[in-house]
């Protein structure tokens, strides 16, 4: 963990870096790449037990401020896009 960028965002602990390293998240770009939904959802999808505030607190590691001054219309828009994202389409055909 020594030199990990992602300890050095805001909001981000020890436990939140190892969880996104887990899912190949190494680094800021790496984030924004995913973005706060994709990073959240990758997260769960190795079986941690993340709750919603880690993908608000990956939100404001990126906008550079605490996860709890988050606007309350960007919240919601995250919701939506994880409510879209946890969906699952119309089935394709093959």
């Amino acid at each position: 963990m020594i030199n990990d960028e992602l300890l050095t965002l805001r909001n981000l602990g020890k436990t939140s870096a190892q969880w996104l390293h887990a899912t190949g998240i190494h680094s800021r770009d790496d984030l924004l790449q995913r973005g706060p939904v994709g990073a959240y959802c990758a997260v769960r999808a190795r079986g941690f037990r993340a709750s919603k505030s880690l993908m608000f607190a990956i939100a404001g590691a990126l906008e550079d401020v605490h996860w709890n001054q988050l606007p309350a219309e960007y919240k919601q828009q995250l919701l939506k896009q994880l409510k879209e994202h946890e969906t699952p389409g119309p089935p394709r055909e093959i």
